[in-house]
């Protein structure tokens, strides 16, 4: 039987410290402030960030949505994303995605503050990530290992394969893998025989943005795996990277879309501007 690994109420429990934290730090003064900054009009994007600022509402955690529109040139960007990082008043910074064409998103993200980065965008923050030194993790990959470790998941020894190699996700999840003793692997669009190396895996962490790319051929049975997918359906819903219909009854774990990945990094995102606020 695969048991269905909820990120919900994990994410609930990070509200709730969320939200005490925030009305200490307004208690005393210095109410805690997220700003996102977008410059698209892509609906999905769109979607994220109103959740977001939705969560943030809820806990007590002042978002401020700085939209510079879908022209918005990349100077602009910079600029506004420097102008943040002066700004005392404001805590965290997201550099929300996609962005415009001649844009480019690690050469912008250099803007960020790396005190203020609390989605771990900034290259110095991946760089410090990789070092092992104190840093904001990118929040969907902290997400990844908070799910596990919520879920009683035993990461040391155990053989971790990370199907994606963004720096968004794949490339920090690997590195948090290996700060927690897990021998890790990376695929990615060059790996020969997929379902061989992806079938040798203890833990499976799938991150390409390709829907039902993993099936019963890509698992052993008694995996766990987290689907960090989030691939939109014709009808309006979601669907993850794992056909989990396949996978169901093979694997011991499987994170849901929605319901799995998502709720967490929201709630990290805002339990990280509370860390930056306090520092």
């Amino acid at each position: 039987m695969t048991a269905r690994l909820s990120g919900r109420e994990l994410a609930a429990g990070i509200r709730a410290e969320v939200a005490a934290a925030a009305a200490e730090l307004a208690a005393a003064g210095t109410p805690p402030r997220l700003a996102v900054l977008v410059a698209t009009a892509d609906e999905s994007s769109s979607w994220y960030v109103r959740s977001i600022a939705r969560a943030a509402a809820e806990t007590g955690v002042v978002c401020s949505v700085v939209d510079l529109g879908e022209s918005a040139t990349p100077d602009r960007i910079r600029a506004e994303l420097a102008a943040l990082s002066r700004d005392p008043a404001v805590h965290g910074i997201i550099l929300q995605t996609p962005l415009p064409a001649d844009a480019v998103f690690e050469d912008l993200a250099a803007a960020i503050d790396p005190a203020k980065d609390v989605d771990g965008a900034n290259p110095l923050s991946l760089g410090r990530l990789a070092a092992g030194l104190p840093a904001f993790a990118p929040a969907t990959a902290a997400a990844v290992l908070a799910l596990l470790d919520h879920h009683g998941i035993p990461l040391s020894g155990a053989h971790a394969v990370v199907v994606g190699r963004s720096t968004v996700v794949g490339k920090p999840v690997a590195h948090l893998l290996l700060q927690r003793d897990a021998t890790v692997t990376v695929c990615h669009s060059r790996t020969k025989e997929l379902a061989e190396v992806t079938g040798s895996a203890d833990v499976l962490v799938v991150a390409v943005g390709r829907p039902g790319l993993v099936t019963a051929e890509h698992v052993a049975e008694g995996a766990v795996v987290i689907d960090v997918g989030t691939n939109p359906t014709p009808d309006g819903g979601l669907v993850g990277d794992v056909d989990a219909g396949s996978v169901s009854g093979r694997v011991a774990g499987l994170t849901p879309v929605p319901g799995g990945v998502g709720p967490v990094t929201t709630a990290l995102l805002l339990h990280q501007t509370i860390q930056a606020a306090r520092s």
